[in-house]
């Protein structure tokens, strides 16, 4: 069962800005590691970004890096993807998971995590 609620999905501009949001249950905690996922149509899912929550200490796939951003808000309980000059290949169900541990060579490996949301869809227009 989904634990997590991302929110901010929906159609962007090439070129444009998108934030997507994950938060968490009411009552609980951001995990030590929260990370970002997504899966295309026909493609495993594969690992966007982490965040150890405790530190601030990001990782993000090559793909991600210098467009993509991972950030939390511990007084809202949110963790955040800012998504600047999407790309076609960008378009994909973005998924949020927690963990409370993971080696750090490990934050792209989806069994590691323990809790998931749903998803929610980004589609990149022209």
């Amino acid at each position: 069962r989904a634990q997590l609620a991302e929110s901010g999905g929906g159609s962007v501009k090439a070129g444009g800005s998108l934030i997507l949001s994950c938060a968490v249950p009411r009552g609980s905690y951001l995990s030590s590691c929260m990370g970002w996922f997504r899966q295309a149509p026909g493609k495993e899912r594969e690992g966007v970004a982490m965040i150890y929550t405790g530190r601030s200490t990001t990782y993000y796939a090559d793909s991600a890096k210098g467009r993509f951003t991972i950030s939390q808000d511990n007084a809202k309980n949110t963790l955040y993807l800012q998504i600047n000059n999407p790309k076609p290949e960008d378009a994909a169900v973005y998924f949020c998971a927690a963990a409370w541990r993971i080696n750090g060579g490990r934050w792209s490996s989806e069994n590691d995590y323990k809790y998931w949301g749903r998803g929610t869809q980004v589609t990149i227009s022209s």
